[in-house]
């Protein structure tokens, strides 16, 4: 047993590390989850400014992601979508209806450049090898921006998951630079399906947004949806508009969905409502009205972390001066190679070492030859030539040494010189290089991605608050049934299926309970409607008889109870109450059984003169004696 549970153990973490890290939650480094690194990096390599049939991308890919076609295809087509860095032709499905993409071997893809600008840079990037060991894929891109702010991202692993909203591309730059400045900034989502959102609760990534639909009154019948909530799409929306009007908690004849390249979705209301009277049920009962909760999760160091969105921004403008830097010092680099081997050519050929080896026999004679004629220079060049360097000056043509140019070399190395001092100059104001370079990638591309998305603030609409309450409440005190289906008894007051109700019975009982189609309730019931908190503002007054038979008098209200729990309005089981009534004045006139000595007959008290308590106070005690009956006057 113990073997078989370690065994289990090591099993289920590998599985779960396998799952958050390989599977589901993106790194902070690219923001890409690994089947979106691997169709981006599959694109690069076939990249030749063509497009490719995705179904030839996806085989491509499955070199590196060995988890079905399926997945790679619909990861493809999710990605594609976002139109940031794969450029799509043919029918990628529709965002707005959820309608599916053709066929991957009917639609073609290609990277965009903007992918290749901030992601891809072979010479700076870790691989490692694939699944099999025949191919090399990146460990991660060296990404230049936060891309899981831009692309947004969802995941669910072993005992956790992520919920990255996007965040619109110009504005997540402009955050880069404040950042970079150190300066303060704030970020908000953006959608491609428009709407409005709330950010009040957003908490930098931590909380959660309103999202609600756009709507449009046309005219006093007609309401069309032009923008729609995240995380929905057509067919679903008017899915949850059909499911409440069935339940009559909105009124509505004919949905029709006109929407192609742009949401377009008319309803037309049932005569006697009016549009801009009932927009709010629109939100309370329908998808119009979304709540999204955020949790910005990532891998970070090998490890799940959740980060707030300025935390994620500020951890890519490091990583952007640290992939600017490597960027500069590999170019310095190349430079630097160049310049040698621009100069060493130029003493090749205008010092004639090329003439001191024209009796030499052997390779060995010639690369002495060579290696002795450029000691003089050793100084100028730099480093001793290597027998690479001879052998790529032994490859110059006859042609090209007749014909040097010994002023275009020049030039050349005076242009290489300059270079390298702007590098230099470059890699010690690192961070002023970084908000040059993103600001040049917002002038380049910003434009393209304007915000879709409308700030608003905006309260949660209240279903109960907007229901149409049509609904007549009966209560049959012959049968004692209670409930708007019935047929039979008085109309106690007109209420929605949202609404609650209290319910007191003969012996002092009371529960709240939802408002029932029909159910048994008991006789002799009283019954307040719940509908804008109202019983909390209901002043009731009792008598009640206690074991020793004393009557008391008790003034209360009903603040707050559960649902369906029996609470009691009498101090104990062996009272029994004499009289209830919810008028805010008055007199309770009690008529004493006479007795041998008795003087006063009558017990006349003003329900003003008791102070208004809790339920569960005992009450203001008015007479011992026994009471042959009790009226109540109302004052004049």
């Amino acid at each position: 047993m113990a073997y078989i549970k370690d065994l289990f153990e090591s099993s289920f973490l590998e599985y779960a590390s396998y799952v958050i890290k390989d599977r589901a939650i993106p790194y902070i480094e690219d923001g890409l989850k690994p089947v979106q690194r691997r169709i981006l990096h599959t694109l690069m390599k076939m990249d030749d400014g063509k497009f490719h049939k995705v179904a030839n991308v996806v085989g491509q890919t499955m070199k590196f992601h060995p988890h079905g076609d399926a997945s790679i295809a619909d990861a493809l087509v999710v990605l594609a979508n976002k139109n940031l860095f794969i450029e799509k032709q043919g029918n990628f499905g529709n965002i707005y209806t959820g309608d599916g993409p053709a066929a991957p071997r009917y639609i073609e893809c290609r990277v965009t450049p903007l992918a290749k600008e901030i992601l891809y840079n072979p010479e700076i990037t870790q691989f490692e090898p694939n699944y099999d060991g025949r191919e090399d894929e990146p460990i991660c891109f060296p990404a230049k921006i936060p891309v899981s702010l831009i692309l947004g991202a969802t995941g669910i692993a072993v005992g956790m998951a992520t919920e990255i909203l996007p965040h619109n591309f110009h504005e997540t730059l402009a955050a880069m630079i404040s950042a970079l400045k150190g300066e303060d900034f704030v970020l908000y989502p953006d959608f491609q399906t428009g709407g409005f959102i709330d950010v009040s609760d957003y908490r930098d990534g931590t909380g959660k947004i309103l999202s609600r639909a756009k709507l449009e009154v046309v005219d006093d019948k007609t309401v069309v949806i032009k923008e729609i909530p995240c995380d929905t799409t057509t067919d679903s929306l008017i899915e949850s508009i059909d499911r409440a009007a069935k339940k009559n908690k909105i009124m509505v004849t004919k949905i029709t969905d006109f929407t192609s390249e742009k949401v377009e979705i008319e309803i037309k209301l049932k005569r006697g409502f009016h549009a801009k009277e009932i927009m709010d049920a629109f939100y309370a009962f329908t998808d119009c009205e979304k709540s999204v909760s955020v949790n910005s999760l990532l891998i970070k160091e090998n490890h799940p972390v959740i980060m707030p969105i300025t935390e994620i921004v500020k951890d890519s403008c490091e990583q952007l001066k640290s992939v600017l830097e490597a960027e500069l010092n590999l170019e310095k680099y190349h430079l630097s190679e160049k310049l040698f081997q621009r100069s060493i050519e130029r003493i090749f050929i205008v010092e004639r070492i090329y003439k001191k080896i024209e009796e030499m026999r052997t390779q060995k004679d010639i690369n002495s030859a060579v290696t002795q004629g450029f000691e003089p220079f050793l100084l100028e060049i730099g480093r001793p030539i290597i027998e690479s360097d001879i052998e790529r000056l032994l490859q110059i043509p006859i042609r090209r040494i007749s014909l040097y140019d010994i002023e275009r070399n020049q030039k050349e190395v005076a242009e290489i010189k300059k270079r390298l001092a702007q590098i230099e100059k470059l890699l010690k104001n690192i961070t002023g290089y970084a908000i040059e370079w993103v600001e040049n990638l917002d002038k380049k591309y910003g434009h393209l991605y304007p915000r879709k998305t409308e700030i608003l603030e905006m309260n949660r609409i209240s279903a109960r608050a907007v229901a149409i309450r049509d609904k007549d409440l009966r209560y049959n005190g012959n049968n004692g049934y209670l409930g708007y289906e019935l047929k039979e008894g008085p109309v106690r007051c007109k209420v929605s299926v949202y609404d609650k109700i209290l319910c007191i019975d003969k012996n002092g009982n009371y529960k709240v309970i939802d408002v029932p189609e029909k159910i048994f309730i008991g006789y002799r019931m009283r019954f307040i409607d719940l509908a804008d908190n109202a019983a909390a503002n209901v002043e009731f007054t009792g008598l009640y008889k206690n074991s020793d038979g004393a009557i008391y008098i008790k003034r209360f209200k009903i603040e707050k109870a559960m649902v369906n729990k029996e609470y009691s309005i009498l101090p104990d089981k062996k009272c029994e109450l004499l009289e209830l009534i919810t008028e805010t004045s008055g007199s309770f006139v009690i008529n004493l059984v006479p007795a041998a000595k008795m003087k006063k007959t009558v017990e006349i008290y003003n329900i003003l003169d008791c102070a208004i308590k809790s339920v569960s106070a005992r009450g203001i005690k008015i007479t011992d004696k026994q009471a042959a009956s009790i009226d109540y006057k109302k004052n004049v």
